[in-house]
C-alpha cells in the first residue's frame, strides 16, 4: 500500500499538468480564431473600398476621354494640358514622400509625369470628315499635287460635291474651287511616267499631278468621281436648211 501510495503520489502531479496545458492551448486557439475573424471583416471592407474606388476612377476616365480628345484639337490647350499633367504628377512624387511617405501616390504621380512626356502632339483642328460635312461634299478623293500660280506645288484632296469641287491642302485651305455645272473636261493622261488629271471649266484649266506606285489608280479614281457629278452635255441638234423655193 505504501508503495502504491508512493507511486500514486509521484504520478498524480504529472497527470494533473496536461489539463491546464490543454486549456491554455485551446484558449490560444480561440484567441487566434477571434483575431482572424476580426481581421476578415476589415479586409473585406478594404477590398470593397478598393473595388468601388477603381469603378469610380474608370467611370471618371470614361467621361474625360471625349473631353481630352476634343482638347487635343487645339495645340495651345493640349500643350497646357500636358504641362499641367506633368507638374501635378511631379508634385505627387515629391510631396507625399516629404510629408507622410505615401509610396502609392508617388507611383501614380510618376506615371502621370511620364504620361505627360509620352503623350502625342496635338492633331489638326479639323478632320477630313468634318470638313466634308461642313462643305456638303459627297466624296473625298486624292488630288495628287496642285500648283496654284507661282506658288510651290502642294498635295491636295478633292472634295466633290453637287455644286462645287474644292481642292484643299493639308490644312484644309482652299486652293481651287470649281463649279460643277461649268466643268466640261476631266481627263487623265500619262506624260513621261507622270499621271495628270486635267480639268477644264469655262475659260479656266487646271492640272493635278500624281506620282508614285499608285499614281495611275489614284488619278483614275479621281477622274471617275468627277465624271459621276458632271452634268452631261446637251446634244447639238443641227438646224435644217430652209427648202429652196
Amino acid at each position: 500500500m505504501c508503495v502504491q501510495q508512493h507511486l500514486l503520489g509521484t504520478t498524480m502531479p504529472s497527470n494533473a499538468n496536461p489539463a491546464p496545458q490543454m486549456d491554455s492551448g485551446s484558449a490560444a486557439t480561440r484567441a487566434m480564431k477571434r483575431h482572424v475573424a476580426s481581421r476578415m471583416p476589415s479586409e473585406k471592407l478594404l477590398l470593397t473600398r478598393l473595388r468601388n474606388t477603381a469603378i469610380v476612377a474608370l467611370f471618371a476616365v470614361a467621361l474625360l476621354i471625349p473631353k481630352i480628345i476634343h482638347l487635343r484639337r487645339s495645340e495651345r490647350s493640349w500643350f497646357a494640358f500636358r504641362i499641367a499633367l506633368g507638374m501635378f504628377g511631379s508634385s505627387l512624387v515629391l510631396l507625399p514622400l516629404a510629408l507622410w511617405g505615401s509610396y502609392l501616390l508617388a507611383v501614380v504621380g510618376l506615371a502621370m509625369f511620364v504620361g505627360a512626356i509620352l503623350l502625342p502632339s496635338a492633331r489638326p483642328d479639323t478632320t477630313a470628315d468634318e470638313k466634308a460635312r461642313e462643305l456638303g461634299a459627297l466624296v473625298v478623293v486624292n488630288g495628287g499635287e496642285y500648283q496654284p500660280g507661282n506658288a510651290p506645288a502642294a498635295p491636295v484632296q478633292l472634295f466633290t460635291g453637287v455644286e462645287n469641287i474644292w481642292a484643299l491642302d493639308r490644312h484644309f485651305q482652299p486652293l481651287l474651287v470649281i463649279p460643277v455645272r461649268e466643268l466640261t473636261v476631266a481627263r487623265v493622261e500619262n506624260k513621261s511616267g507622270v499621271w495628270l488629271l486635267q480639268l477644264r471649266w469655262a475659260d479656266h484649266a487646271a492640272e493635278f499631278t500624281y506620282r508614285g506606285i499608285f499614281a495611275e489608280h489614284l488619278a483614275h479614281v479621281a477622274e471617275t468621281t468627277l465624271h459621276s457629278v458632271m452634268r452631261p452635255a446637251l446634244p447639238v441638234i443641227p438646224q435644217r436648211r430652209a427648202a429652196s423655193a
